[in-house]
């Protein structure tokens, strides 16, 4: 029997992609819209060739803790199972640190934040 998913990842870019998701896990997540509050994003250039192979950009946006509740970042829960958060994180580790942050929704939820 496949593992439930039981991992909330807020995603604000790339992750919402669903041919990416395909890709990556084998399926299309569950998403649910949300707010991040406190955050606004600036946008960074990656060099990793992995990300740019999948995603088909180099640039992408870095979230900025402000702790200003005005601000937010409008983005999806995503629901994944542990074997996919560490799919994830495989993906994302090299430019990101995963943290967890509490939503608009009032939910607690996994984010990749820059390293």
């Amino acid at each position: 029997m496949a593992a439930e998913p039981e991992e909330l990842l807020f995603s604000y870019a790339d992750m919402r992609d669903p041919q990416l998701q395909q890709d990556m896990f084998g399926r299309v997540l569950p998403a649910e819209p949300d707010t991040l509050p406190g955050y606004t994003a600036d946008y960074v250039e990656i060099d990793d060739i992995r990300f740019s192979d999948r995603t088909g950009r180099i640039v992408h946006p870095q979230l900025r803790r402000t702790g200003n509740p005005r601000d937010k970042i409008v983005g999806a829960v995503l629901r994944l199972t542990v074997t996919e958060l560490e799919a994830a994180d495989e993906f994302q580790m090299a430019m990101f640190r995963r943290a967890r942050v509490t939503l608009g929704s009032g939910r607690e939820a996994w984010v990749y934040l820059i390293a």
